[in-house]
């Protein structure tokens, strides 16, 4: 039975809203889903910048109330995202508008380009299970554009927590990261890995677990 509407049109955030598991929904694009360890790409360059930036959370947490995704976009998410866009002097696109089709349209909270492609979804109401689901499904869209890498990355954040998952569209499957990275306790290495994605000094193929 499917689960979508080949006549309806949906957008990425559509997808949040839909009550379904994340691997009948990724099933309806033929492609599978698994959650494992994921091995990801790491580069040191910026770790000194990343320790900075920690400092400067750490010292401004305790003015600011994040009870809104704005404020967590603001203090929490939009500097790390344009830290890692200065280091890999790539542009951070806010708000990316997509078509591929009507089940595949809407607009990328972020989006950094290089090799590797890594959007990035502030997940809605702290729920990290459905904005999976919402990622998982732009990385698809992501895949089908003119000139897309054979494996795209994403992560979906709260802004205190980062989880990363990896698409490769020939394997058609999906891959959600069992671990996660904490904001700002786990800084430096979560820049490591967004840098190790743009601007690894040798990148792997295809995601691997360990």
């Amino acid at each position: 039975m499917a689960l979508l509407d080949r006549d309806t049109n949906y957008t990425f955030s559509s997808f949040f809203q839909l009550p379904y598991d994340v691997d009948e929904v990724l099933a309806e694009f033929g492609y599978s889903y698994a959650q494992q360890r994921l091995t990801l790409p790491r580069n040191s360059t910026g770790t000194t910048e990343a320790a900075t930036l920690r400092s400067q959370i750490e010292a401004n947490l305790p003015y600011a109330q994040l009870s809104s995704e704005a404020a967590k976009r603001e203090v929490l998410v939009a500097p790390v995202l344009l830290l890692v866009a200065r280091l890999c002097q790539q542009t951070l696109r806010f708000e990316y508008p997509v078509k591929v089709n009507n089940w595949l349209q809407g607009s990328l909270d972020y989006l950094l380009r290089s090799q590797s492609q890594v959007v990035v979804v502030e997940a809605k109401r702290d729920d990290l299970t459905r904005g999976f689901t919402q990622l998982a499904v732009e990385t698809i869209a992501l895949s089908m554009l003119e000139g897309a890498p054979p494996v795209i990355y994403g992560a979906v954040t709260i802004g205190s927590f980062w989880v990363f998952g990896c698409l490769d569209r020939d394997r058609h499957s999906i891959v959600q990261d069992i671990g996660g990275f904490r904001v700002p306790d786990d800084l430096e290495e979560l820049v490591s890995i967004l840098v190790g994605i743009l601007a690894p000094p040798s990148a792997p193929t295809s995601p691997e677990s360990d």
